[in-house]
């Protein structure tokens, strides 16, 4: 449960500190999509844990991640990495792990879509 609470921390601090920090390009990305309010925070909370620790990702939570979108899934994980928080972690291991999931959940998304 603690570990539940960390994260919930770190989402927390994830969605509302990084704009200070964040480039300007990732920022604007950010803001201009509206990225910050596309995913409820239980799927946030999944996707972050998916890609900055180990954990999986439900389809529902893939669904609500590529309805996010490819160019906001990577600047908020862009600008996560730039938090001081994560200094500590590969950035090509996250980047990596981002474009996995990434690719897993549009995978599945695709697999569970009617064919026309």
């Amino acid at each position: 449960m603690a570990s539940l609470n960390v994260y919930s921390a770190l989402v927390v601090l994830f969605l509302t500190s990084g704009a200070v920090m964040a480039t300007k390009e990732n920022d604007q990305i950010i803001r201009d999509n509206n990225c910050e309010t596309k995913m409820g925070l239980p799927c946030v909370l999944e996707a972050f844990t998916s890609i900055f620790e180990t954990g999986t990702i439900s389809s529902k939570c893939c669904g609500e991640l590529v309805g996010l979108g490819k160019a906001c899934h990577s600047a908020l994980v862009k600008r996560a990495l730039e938090n001081p928080l994560f200094k500590d972690l590969n950035p090509a291991r996250i980047i990596a792990k981002s474009i996995q999931t990434w690719n897993n959940c549009l995978a599945l998304i695709d697999s569970l879509s009617p064919s026309a």
